[in-house]
């Protein structure tokens, strides 16, 4: 290939993981502004804020129940159609979302305007990671899920600073806009491709035979809820325990979203160079930060930098999407679509145990043990998925020496 060739390819692959970027951040955005808008969503529909929160686990199932309908019944689609289709759905949920009439609706909405989350990250992981080439997959996927770590630190205050002035339908019909703009930009940009003549709702629900996959979704599900215990309590914690001044923890959230970022780019490096050592040091590592809050949360110096390197824990999910494709074999979209299923299911567990103790009476700070002990249930998982695989290779080496 000519330089020239290859300059433009280069150009044309920066374009397009972009593009794909843009649709995270509008999926991000949208998904966790809604927690700071609950408020005054509730005050406009008349319902109190605990039956506002409905709004969230109906997104929530959407995305669990999305991302495996989608993969499958989509699979006879070219990935650029795919993307398409999924982030105009996105676009036109949160738009209508921005006009629901009555709450129940606004629910319902909801739900529709999950749906292709799960199935858009996995899709757009997969283009982003084929044109990016073997060596330098995991790179391209950070890449794409930069977009929703820039989500946290830019889109969701933004977004909420636009819901509280304008109201909170304007900050969906905003990213509504920004989905609407994503397709536009797939358009323009994501790489053609023809639909695989082998593909079939069948092979993709192959995956669901392959034990690797499930164990890959089970580091996912265990390992990362419990950075989630820690953060779905994290203003109250840093309030009543840290005595942190409610108005600075905005801040802090920006803070934690930094700490996705940097996780986001050194772990998607690390992994490109060694994965599955990459996937079990990650593990490691959110452990022993999660357990570390549990002692910082009581003084705010100590808490915000914590709350930074928890932040840097996102560096376990490129790693995890690479090792999907591995595993997969020829059900590559279901995989990568239900890995995104598994992070929600690891919202909604590290929420539930958090809340448990925290009900309990073992006080804000318990969730730290929350987190160190779904850590090491997702190492326990890993370590079975390694034990496994290394079980082929000793037959096989012990076939040749005989």
């Amino acid at each position: 290939m000519s330089y020239a060739a290859a300059s433009a390819s280069r150009s044309h692959a920066f374009w397009a993981e972009f593009a794909l970027a843009i649709g995270g951040f509008a999926i991000g955005t949208g998904e966790f502004a809604t927690m700071g808008l609950l408020p005054d969503v509730a005050q406009d529909l008349n319902v109190s804020i605990p039956t506002a929160g409905h709004i969230i686990s109906a997104y929530a199932l959407g995305v669990v129940v999305g991302a495996p309908l989608i993969a499958v019944m989509a699979a006879k689609l070219s990935r650029r159609a795919l993307l398409l289709l999924l982030m105009a759905i996105f676009g036109a949920g949160n738009l209508a979302s921005a006009f629901a009439p009555d709450f129940t609706v606004l629910t319902a909405l909801r739900f529709f305007s999950g749906l292709p989350h799960g199935a858009y990250f996995g899709v757009a992981s997969l283009v982003a990671a084929g044109m990016a080439g073997p060596e330098k997959r995991a790179q391209a996927v950070g890449r794409v899920m930069l977009g929703l770590t820039i989500a946290t630190l830019i889109g969701t205050p933004l977004a909420t600073w636009l819901g509280q002035g304008l109201g909170w339908r304007a900050a969906f019909a905003a990213v509504g806009a920004i989905g609407l703009l994503t397709v536009a930009l797939v358009w323009l940009f994501a790489p053609q491709d023809r639909p695989d003549a082998a593909a079939g709702p069948l092979r993709e629900l192959s995956a669901l035979g392959k034990r690797q996959v499930w164990l890959t979704l089970g580091i996912a599900a265990f390992g990362c809820g419990g950075t989630f215990a820690i953060y779905s309590y994290i203003t109250p914690t840093l309030v009543e325990v840290a005595g942190l001044a409610e108005s600075f923890v905005p801040v802090v959230l920006c803070i934690f979203g930094a700490g996705m970022i940097v996780g986001n780019l050194v772990g998607a490096r690390l992994a490109d160079r060694a994965l599955l050592p990459t996937i079990g040091g990650a593990i490691l590592w959110n452990t022993c930060m999660l357990a570390l809050f549990f002692f910082t949360s009581h003084n705010a110096w100590l808490a915000v930098p914590n709350v930074f390197l928890i932040g840097t824990c996102f560096a376990i999910v490129p790693a995890l999407q690479t090792r999907l494709m591995d595993v997969a074999a020829d059900a590559q979209t279901l995989a990568a679509a239900l890995n995104h299923s598994a992070f929600n299911i690891a919202n909604a567990l590290g929420a539930w145990l958090g809340g448990l103790v925290i009900a309990a009476g073992f006080g804000w700070s318990s969730t730290g043990w929350v987190g160190a002990l779904l850590g090491l249930s997702g190492f326990a998982v890993f370590a079975v998925s390694m034990l496994l695989e290394s079980q082929p290779r000793k037959t096989e080496l012990h076939q040749q020496s005989a």
